[in-house]
């Protein structure tokens, strides 16, 4: 580290000395602290940026897993504010692609805990996840509202917490809004690609989830059902009532009957 007493020596070695010599000691001296502060490279190899990932091997007696956690605000093309807890698309989509193609990884377990966000990002991080050749388990934690419902349910099996919530509410857009007939079919475009995910990976019939979608009675300001724990499985939206232990039981089970 270059000190005051670093500096203090300098200025006195520096007496009597011409100016360009002392701009040379002073070019030395800081491409001998810059050499100091580079990283080797396997420094640079083990630092890995955290976006709420980690590997589980199970100490070699169990198969290796992806975890992926969903949290926050799904952020889209645009960043949200800098206070916002999101979880970046453009970082989970490489991580899928990365996790399909590691003969090592067996299963990936898929946390959620998510306000919904961008519809968009969201629906293709739930397409990927669907895409996926190994076995897949979400599970629901806190909450998967809005576009955290086609999350929760892109997986081939999905657990919620026995106090965990899913809303299912129309399709929000903020910013200006061109009040013509061709934006209310937009919505609609919007809402039924949502609808048909949902669908095509649960239990749930189409008119079913689109009742809860446009339900009047339960939100004071809004329309939309919010579901609670069991209440999400009896409706056919998600699997299995469970925590962490059911999820990982599942999903070791799953990947045994695959092999």
């Amino acid at each position: 580290m270059y000190t005051n007493q670093n500096r203090e020596e300098n200025r006195n070695q520096g007496e009597g000395q011409s100016p360009a010599e002392v701009r040379n000691q002073e070019g030395v001296l800081s491409a001998q602290r810059n050499r100091q502060q580079e990283k080797t490279p396997e420094q640079k190899t083990d630092e890995k940026p955290e976006y709420g990932q980690m590997t589980l091997d199970g100490g070699g007696t169990k198969p290796k897993l992806h975890l992926l956690s969903i949290i926050g605000e799904v952020e889209g093309h645009e960043n949200a504010p800098g206070n916002s807890k999101t979880t970046k698309y453009d970082h989970v989509l490489p991580a899928l692609a990365a996790i399909e193609d590691n003969e090592e990884v067996e299963g990936l377990l898929v946390l959620l805990n998510t306000s919904g966000g961008d519809v968009d990002a969201g629906l293709a991080i739930a397409e990927m996840i669907a895409s996926l050749s190994i076995p897949t388990v979400s599970l629901v934690l806190g909450g998967s509202h809005s576009i955290g419902v086609p999350l929760a349910v892109s997986t081939d099996y999905s657990f919620i917490v026995p106090t965990g919530t899913m809303m299912i509410h129309p399709v929000r857009m903020s910013g200006m809004v061109i009040g013509a007939s061709q934006t209310y079919e937009y919505f609609e475009m919007i809402q039924d690609r949502i609808l048909s995910f949902i669908t095509q990976h649960s239990a749930i019939g189409y008119e079913k989830v689109k009742s809860l979608m446009l339900n009047t009675k339960m939100l004071t300001r809004d329309l939309g059902t919010v579901l609670v724990g069991r209440e999400a499985v009896e409706c056919g939206l998600i699997d299995e009532v469970g925590g962490i232990r059911e999820a990982l039981r599942k999903l070791h089970g799953m990947i045994g009957k695959k092999d």
